[in-house]
């Protein structure tokens, strides 16, 4: 009998919400078990809807990681933010990620009064990064959840706290979100982890090869255009190399400065880290050629967005 055929198997789509940086991202890549998003210690670095798939005998589970909701105060900002909000209205259940090692505020309330906007979709709160506080904070952060859900009228269908770091209760968390899928087929082939195209997936890849260690003006200022990509020609089958050519574009010259580092030995250490990624993603071998150039305040202007993909 093929999953298929199974009675009771159930398929749909979960979405991860939540302030930047709230560790959607990582938990995403531990109910996958690979990495499919891009995870930094800068807040907003995730710009594209990443659907990471979860397989089980009784289930798949498509996570949709969307970016961070926030006030926005750029153009990129705003459709990052009807992203968002179109997301949560198409998907089955809707998880919204509170991190544990801070305490539940504005940001939180602006999300949450947003989602209670979306009356059909199942809501269930999430405390993330459980590893990081002692148990009677966690206690506290809980309660402090579920008066959220209260004041704003939110029926929080289940309040989870997990660690994606140590694996603590994401399988539980994995079986909650399943529970809340409607039956039916699969949607995806077996095997697959993302929908996401290769050249999406290694232009974030890059990205946050470059966010790492830089400093905390950039993360909005940088994007990445992978103008070519494919295996070189004349290799032999069992040596094959992936040729990949990618620009790098920030707003400003300093910034272009920042990235390439002192006779370029920053931009050297994001093609390394990058490679690295992509390698161990592709499992292919990669020529990695970089290029930073400069998109003049491409965050306010609407051609420049497009051009750039958002």
């Amino acid at each position: 009998m093929t999953e298929t055929d199974q009675p009771g198997f159930r398929s749909g789509f979960a979405s991860f919400v939540g302030r930047p940086n709230a560790g959607k991202s990582t938990l995403t890549n531990a109910l996958v078990g690979t990495k499919v998003a891009i995870t930094s210690s800068r807040p907003q670095t995730t710009r594209t809807v990443v659907r990471g798939i979860v397989h089980r005998p009784d289930a798949q589970l498509v996570l949709v990681d969307t970016p961070g909701l926030h006030r926005p105060r750029t153009l990129l900002g705003e459709r990052l933010n009807d992203l968002v909000t179109t997301t949560w209205a198409e998907v089955d259940v809707v998880a919204v990620c509170f991190p544990a090692d801070e305490k539940v505020g504005p940001g939180d309330r602006f999300i949450v009064n947003e989602l209670a906007k979306v009356r059909r979709t199942t809501k269930i709160a999430v405390a993330t990064k459980t590893d990081l506080v002692e148990p009677d904070r966690l206690g506290q952060h809980l309660l402090d959840i579920q008066a959220l859900g209260e004041e704003t009228g939110t029926d929080w269908a289940e309040i989870v706290p997990v660690s994606a770091k140590s694996g603590d209760q994401v399988a539980l968390l994995a079986d909650l979100l399943v529970a809340r899928l409607p039956e039916g087929p699969p949607l995806y082939p077996d095997g697959e982890l993302t929908d996401a195209p290769e050249e999406a997936i290694v232009a974030e890849l890059i990205r946050e090869a470059a966010l790492e260690g830089v400093r905390d003006e950039l993360p909005h200022s940088i994007a990445v255009v992978v103008e070519e990509m494919g295996l070189r020609e004349g290799r032999p089958e069992d040596k094959p190399l992936l040729d990949i050519h990618a620009n790098v574009f920030v707003e400003r010259s300093s910034q272009k400065g920042i990235v390439i580092g002192h006779k370029g030995s920053r931009l050297r250490q994001v093609g390394t880290d990058a490679r690295k990624g992509i390698e161990a993603m592709l499992g292919t071998p990669v020529y990695l050629d970089l290029h930073v150039k400069i998109a003049k305040d491409w965050q306010r202007d609407p051609k420049q967005l497009r051009r750039l993909g958002f």
